[in-house]
């Protein structure tokens, strides 16, 4: 069952269901672009200690990468053994170093792609962000000065994975506004 907070209460909410998560904490932060991800992510991080979080800006193989960022979850941010990605470098369009993370401790990933079918069930924690299309562009925009004209190739993107996986269907928690 998903339970519907505010964003005022989310931290709180996002805290205590990590609490009382069984076995190892991942968390999954999902949400179409400029919904305000990264910015609760980082709150989450400031209050659960150790918490290691990925953000799949740094994952996505250029403009084009949804699919598979959002396959990485499971292939090797998540996977057992030997965990971590390989980064994007955004200025190069190419990819980068390896990031290993640590198979035992807590984790977010953070980004759109991030709870999928594949990834839901490894997650005890999974939580969609919802906010209009609208204020979600405004702000993706204002950010990023260089992301105006890939803003419909992304979108289009994000209707595929949604399409397919409907994260907020898959979500512990939804986050309005």
């Amino acid at each position: 069952m998903t339970r519907t907070v505010a964003r005022s209460d989310a931290v709180e909410a996002i805290v205590a269901q990590a609490a009382v998560a069984p076995g190892r904490l991942v968390i999954l932060l999902d949400g179409g672009s400029g919904a305000g991800k990264t910015v609760l992510a980082n709150e989450i991080a400031a209050r659960i200690e150790g918490l290691q979080v990925v953000h799949l800006d740094d994952v996505y193989p250029g403009w084009y990468g949804l699919d598979a960022a959002s396959h990485a979850v499971t292939d090797t941010i998540l996977r057992p053994a030997r965990p971590g990605y390989r980064r994007w470098d955004w200025v190069a369009n190419e990819p980068s170093g390896w990031t290993s993370l640590d198979p035992a401790g807590p984790i977010l990933v953070e980004g759109c792609g991030a709870i999928s079918h594949e990834s839901a069930p490894v997650a005890p924690v999974r939580v969609w962000l919802d906010l209009g299309p609208d204020t979600r562009r405004t702000r993706a925009l204002a950010r990023d000065e260089g992301y105006e004209p890939w803003w419909e190739v992304w979108a289009a993107q994000e209707q595929e994975h949604w399409r397919r996986n409907r994260p907020w269907q898959l979500a512990t928690l939804r986050v309005r506004g």
